[in-house]
């Protein structure tokens, strides 16, 4: 079993580290800029102030700028973040195509690469390609410093260990060591999670629900699944596997959901009823059965049909894609109306291949979950399409590795060192 071991640098005292931490919130924030502005938004005493800021300058993670303005007395000078100082490796893999970047330290992409995938190729196949992209990225910036990497998978992770754990659509890939693999590779720290909290995270922090406190992400691909966000902090559960709202039961609620059997082996689930791959069987029947023209010509074009084809029918008109398509909103959104109720949030969003498409599957949704919703829960609910760029995923995960390099659990371990570079105290990792 892949476990963590943190030991804390003993030349930093806790107070100290606490300091540090607080100070180098608050400028990678944006919330100070100047010394005075630190001591007022932290608390800290001046002179503290003072020796928690030497030290984050000594370790090269914030520098001094030009003057800011005076209040008075002498123009203070303005700090920053150095987000060059290092780059962050992400991926984000999906059930059908995977996608690479380097961002900075403030998570702001700097590159990025796509391509199809099939997930059930397998880990080793999978990771090489990643690594081999990574490695394409880096190639063009040779002076970067990988500081950490950060993956997204599309099934249940174990975010401890870095493990997926029984993933449906992925064959081969249980408690496969994804950490320690690629933290060998690039000599760095490196986090695991799935696929859709990274899509939330990165909504929360730079996307269509930034400063938002409470959403739900939803995203609707080849399978379905959540992401929550509570209070502007990411909701993992205790074990890492919370949203993972495509395996609700809808049993007898819906015809045929008994015996419609999902990838999990259960029955009746609410993926194998509405998310891309139900969309892509549903289509395919239908096509064969010369129910919708449209679709069979694009099944004996293509010889597959997918979630998407079903959606770009569906924008064209096709009778029948639009009646999968609002089949699959109303199915989502009844489900969703339950946890408006439960969770309460300012904020659903609807991304992935099939949930980020036109307005006849969130129209769908919308009207399901303010059919079956409370009044309050709904009074100011925002339900609305993830950002557009499809990039939400790749910051979100860098998000995640520098909010993580940058607590207090973690910093304490490498700043001695100047960088979490090779650093075994960064994340010790132990078989």
């Amino acid at each position: 079993m892949l476990v963590l071991v943190s030991v804390t640098n003993p030349e930093i005292a806790p107070d100290q580290l606490d300091g540090l931490v607080t100070v180098l919130d608050l400028v990678r924030s944006g919330e100070a800029r100047t010394r005075p502005e630190l001591a007022r938004r932290s608390g800290l005493g001046r002179t503290v102030v003072t020796q928690r800021l030497g030290h984050l300058l000594a370790s090269g993670l914030i520098e001094e700028g030009a003057l800011g303005p005076s209040t008075g007395g002498r123009a203070p000078r303005e700090l920053r973040f150095r987000a060059g100082a290092g780059v962050v490796l992400v991926a984000e893999l999906g059930a059908r195509g995977m996608t690479v970047g380097l961002t900075d330290l403030a998570g702001e992409l700097l590159d990025h690469r796509a391509l199809d995938w099939d997930i059930a190729t397998g880990p080793d196949a999978t990771l090489t390609r990643v690594e081999a992209l990574f490695d394409e990225l880096l190639v063009a910036r040779p002076a970067a410093s990988v500081w950490g990497v950060g993956i997204g998978l599309p099934g249940p992770v174990e975010f401890v260990s870095g493990r997926p754990v029984a993933p449906p659509i992925m064959p081969g890939w249980d408690g496969h060591p994804v950490r320690r693999r690629l933290g060998a590779r690039y000599s760095a720290p490196v986090w695991v999670d799935n696929d859709v909290n990274m899509m939330a995270l990165g909504e929360v922090r730079s996307g269509v629900a930034r400063d938002v406190q409470d959403i739900i992400f939803v995203k609707i691909g080849t399978g379905i699944g959540a992401g929550l966000v509570s209070q502007g902090r990411l909701h993992r559960g205790a074990q890492g596997c919370a949203g993972d709202i495509g395996h609700i039961s809808l049993g007898g609620a819906v015809a045929g959901a008994a015996e419609t059997v999902c990838r999990c082996g259960n029955t009746g689930c609410l993926e194998a009823l509405a998310g891309g791959g139900a969309l892509a069987r549903d289509a395919t029947t239908a096509a064969r059965d010369m129910r919708s023209g449209a679709l069979a010509d694009r099944l004996a074009e293509a010889g597959t049909l997918t979630g998407p084809d079903v959606v770009r029918a569906a924008e064209f008109g096709d009778p029948l894609a639009v009646e999968l398509l609002q089949r699959s909103g109303a199915l989502v959104g009844e489900t969703l109306a339950a946890l408006v109720n439960f969770f309460n949030p300012a904020m659903i969003l609807l991304g992935g291949s099939v949930g980020a498409s036109g307005d006849l599957l969130l129209a769908a949704v919308r009207q399901a979950i303010y059919r079956r919703s409370l009044p309050l829960a709904t009074r100011h609910l925002q339900i609305v399409r993830s950002s557009p760029c499809g990039q939400s995923g790749l910051r979100g995960a860098a998000f995640m590795v520098v909010d993580e390099l940058f607590s207090r659990e973690r910093l304490g371990h490498w700043i001695a060192e100047g960088t979490p570079i090779g650093s075994p105290d960064a994340i010790r990792l132990i078989s």
